[in-house]
């Protein structure tokens, strides 16, 4: 079983800034890709960003400039760094990994993370 553990969500005023955390389970030994996704209130989940480890980066249009994204270990954690948070960022945002190698050779297409909230107000 693969785990994806987010971590520094919370609650921020229009402007603040948050970095968001995304740890792999120790039994992962690799990982291709790392997506960030959020998804606010009454709304479908959407894409954020995206790294690669052949380190390909990619943001859409409502966060480029604002949010970055980073790695270390292989893409065992990555960060997703917001700066100028805006109300419209608020949600929940997850991590998915994709195509996830394990030490006892599983291999798994597709893992999410559990979510965390970032709330921001105006």
């Amino acid at each position: 079983q693969v785990q994806l553990v987010e971590s520094g969500g919370g609650l921020v005023k229009t402007g603040g800034s948050l970095r968001l955390s995304c740890t792999t389970s120790e039994n992962v030994k690799s990982l291709e890709v790392m997506h960030w996704y959020r998804q606010a209130p009454g709304k479908e989940r959407e894409w954020v960003a995206t790294t690669t480890i052949r380190s390909r980066i990619e943001y859409a249009d409502s966060v480029k400039g604002r949010f970055t994204i980073s790695s270390d270990n292989g893409l065992k954690s990555v960060y997703l760094q917001m700066n100028s948070l805006e109300p419209e960022d608020t949600g929940v945002y997850y991590c998915n990994a994709k195509r996830v190698a394990t030490y006892s050779n599983y291999r798994y297409l597709d893992v999410w993370g559990q979510g965390t909230l970032v709330t921001v107000s105006s």
